[in-house]
């Protein structure tokens, strides 16, 4: 009988825990996070208007860290000045109002997708010139309250920023676009923006642009003075370095085979006019186009860019080389005109030499030419001038200014090539 009532009395005890831990098992702790809403945030309970304490429930101004995360960066405009981002914004701070029992650390902490239900601070960018929201599938925003009041703000948000740019390098130039937030009503009596301490600024690993590469950024501070009062500013440097690969097969190498091309009516003939009038033109035109079409993708700066230096100079090679032939054409009527009057003046002098002949002796003849003989053994002899000799193998001038420029061109452009681009490769970091 006694091992009976023992039997029992374990029994019921073990019914008892069961069913403990049965009631503890069917807790819903999604409830007691309503309940825990309803306390901090119910009607009378917490005012959004009002903003958190300063540090240790003080009256000093509200500290908030930022965090962002850039997904992607869709382009750069030269020609509006702007450029397009894609990022996670998140705010940090604490509200001790909103401070909460944790049940023994079950609720770490609490999911709002409504942001007018706690204060939030008036955050705005700067330099933003469009901005929007994603909705789909649903708002992609959230707010999270810990136990200890720290609210923690997350939105994902695409902006079109302004970034004034300085072109004069094009296409070989950096660019450095900011992003910068500021608050709006609260003064820095009120309201303190900090850079999250760490990793305040994060970059997508697979940022990938069509003509830029990200090369580095800097976070720092940017409080502003006005009329009425100073304002907390927040603000990122993207340094984005052009890729020149591009310019490069698209504007730089062209160009240099316009020029080249433009150089083959120095080697054709003279008398191809039609030839030499309708190569020098058409590469003209062409090089004109080519400024007319690279000058399109760009803002009208009242500054002199890389770009205009290069297109400006082989467009003055190709209409160099169009002149060169006029300048040949006429040596070349010329060269005919004063062959005909030499033609006519030796026929004359052969007239005057043969009526002349007849009136003088042959002793006469002998002693003039012994006379004539020893006048040019009595010259000095010159010495022989290198160009001069070599310029002598062409008779008429009008070959003289082709040869010329065959040499000419490519030595000049080549000069060219070298103090251009050392200039604007080689240039010191400071002057960027």
């Amino acid at each position: 009988m006694g091992t009976g009532h023992f039997f029992w009395v374990i029994f019921y005890f073990a019914s008892l825990c069961s069913a403990s831990l049965a009631n503890n098992a069917k807790i819903n702790f999604r409830e007691k996070e309503k309940k825990v809403l309803d306390q901090i945030l119910g009607a009378g309970k917490y005012d959004a208007r009002i903003r958190p304490s300063g540090l240790n429930g003080t009256d000093g101004p509200a500290y908030v860290s930022v965090n962002i995360f850039v997904r992607s960066i869709s382009k750069i405009d030269d020609v509006t000045m702007e450029y397009s981002v894609q990022l996670t914004f998140r705010e940090q701070w604490t509200d001790e109002r909103l401070k909460f029992d944790d049940i023994q650390g079950r609720l770490k902490y609490l999911t709002l997708t409504e942001a007018n239900r706690v204060w939030m601070p008036d955050l705005f960018f700067s330099n933003e010139k469009e901005g929007h929201f994603h909705n789909i599938i649903m708002p992609n925003v959230y707010i999270r309250i810990f136990p200890n009041g720290s609210v923690l703000y997350s939105i994902r948000i695409s902006l079109t920023l302004a970034c004034p740019m300085n072109l004069k390098l094009y296409p070989l130039d950096r660019q450095i676009c900011s992003l910068r937030m500021a608050s709006y009503g609260w003064t820095t009596n009120d309201l303190v923006f900090l850079w999250k301490e760490g990793d305040p600024v994060q970059v997508v690993k697979n940022l990938h642009l069509p003509r830029f590469t990200l090369e580095k950024f800097l976070t720092d501070y940017c409080n502003s003075k006005t009329n009425t009062g100073e304002y907390s500013c927040l603000k990122v440097d993207l340094l984005f370095k052009r890729e020149f690969s591009y310019y490069l097969i698209q504007i730089y190498i062209p160009c240099c085979m316009l020029v080249i091309v433009s150089w083959v009516s120095f080697w054709l003939d003279q008398g191809a006019v039609p030839a030499r009038v309708s190569l020098g033109v058409t590469t003209l035109l062409t090089m004109a186009t080519q400024t007319s079409g690279i000058n399109a993708s760009l803002p009208p700066v009242s500054y002199t860019k890389a770009i205009d230096v290069w297109t400006g100079v082989c467009l003055t090679f190709v209409f160099g080389a169009l002149l060169e032939f006029a300048l040949v054409n006429y040596a070349s009527r010329s060269d005919m005109h004063k062959e005909n009057m030499k033609k006519k003046r030796r026929d004359l002098e052969q007239a005057s030499i043969d009526a002349a002949s007849d009136l003088l002796d042959t002793d006469s003849n002998a002693t003039f030419a012994m006379l004539r003989q020893c006048e040019v053994h009595m010259q000095a002899p010159k010495r022989p001038n290198c160009c001069k000799t070599w310029l002598s193998k062409f008779p008429t001038r009008s070959k003289r200014i082709d040869v010329i420029s065959r040499i000419t061109f490519p030595l000049v452009f080549a000069l060219f090539n070298l103090v251009y681009w050392s200039t604007y490769l080689f240039r010191d970091e400071e002057d960027e």
